[in-house]
């Protein structure tokens, strides 16, 4: 029986390797750099994510390239962001192939704009500006929950996000209500996304390997409705992850105690804790891990009645 078509030429220990001695680099732990070399892993990431011929891809540290490679093969454009300032010469040899459907951000990806999106698209005739809706990464591990949450928030054309993360993260990514994982960031992201799918990924599969297990995770955008039934607006959602932040400002106490250790010396709404509480119809001596994503709603659209959101 033939061999399946490789998804990337460079998802192999000795093509990783022969890259970077090429260009005379290493792997630097400083930028969280541990390459993707397991074909079959690349070729079950394509799957979740769903990637087809339509849709724009937004990536964030390439690398050199591995998993891009297998994007620009099932996609209609990537949009790369890189921070490491050896790695743009790599990607130019490494994707030369598809060079007229990809674009490189030269930024830290905490620090990307629409408007650095804008501006690599420019440069995309085959994007015709349109801008990416699906976020497909081998995420660096010390960013990856940030990035996940806030691109989330900021980029209103992403659908669906598939990345690679430590496996600790991905758990407070699909936690439920209850449990130990479950936190102020499951609750945020939850305003914005709800898992569709995850498996697991060695630290064998990876050049260097690192000293953690992975998961690679697609979550999918999922409006939430406000209370009254109506979409959720920009300002309910963010007043709804501030009573996140603050219902676990204290993990242990109960909901009043640690609102107001979070709201202490900060606004007034501290004096009007109850107030809140009675109007979201929330018990406020219950703990936060123990509301859903709509009783936050709830407390968020409580706090935006007393104007201090």
């Amino acid at each position: 029986m033939a061999e399946p078509q490789r998804c990337s030429p460079y998802a192999s220990p000795s093509a990783t390797r022969a890259v970077l001695e090429a260009h005379g680099l290493t792997a630097k732990y400083t930028f969280g750099q541990n390459f993707l070399v397991n074909d079959d892993v690349i070729r079950r990431i394509l799957q979740l994510s769903a990637v087809e011929e339509a849709d724009g891809v937004l990536e964030v540290g390439p690398g050199i390239g591995t998993l891009t490679a297998a994007l620009l093969q099932r996609g209609r454009y990537v949009v790369a962001v890189e921070r490491d300032a050896d790695l743009p010469p790599v990607l130019a040899d490494t994707l030369y192939p598809w060079r007229e459907r990809f674009s490189l951000v030269e930024k830290d990806a905490l620090q990307l704009s629409a408007a650095d999106v804008e501006g690599a698209l420019s440069v995309l005739p085959a994007a015709g500006g349109a801008m990416p809706n699906k976020l497909v990464s081998n995420l660096p591990y010390a960013v990856a929950a940030t990035v996940v949450l806030d691109y989330f928030q900021r980029f209103a054309s992403l659908e669906s996000a598939t990345v690679m993360v430590q496996k600790e993260v991905a758990e407070r990514m699909m936690a439920l209500p209850g449990t130990k994982t479950y936190g102020a960031y499951t609750v945020k992201l939850g305003l914005y996304a709800r898992p569709a799918g995850h498996f697991a990924v060695g630290p064998g599969n990876f050049f260097p390997p690192p000293r953690v297990e992975s998961t690679v995770i697609r979550l999918d955008r999922a409006p939430v409705m406000a209370p009254d039934g109506r979409p959720a607006s920009p300002e309910l959602l963010a007043a709804a992850c501030t009573m996140a932040d603050a219902a676990f400002a204290t993990r242990r106490k109960t909901l009043a105690n640690s609102c107001k250790t979070y709201f202490a010396g900060r606004s007034p709404v501290q004096q009007q804790l109850p107030r809140l509480f009675a109007r979201a119809a929330i018990d406020p001596r219950l703990r936060g891990e123990a509301l859903s994503k709509e009783d936050f709603l709830a407390l968020g659209q409580a706090l935006l009645a007393l104007g201090e959101a």
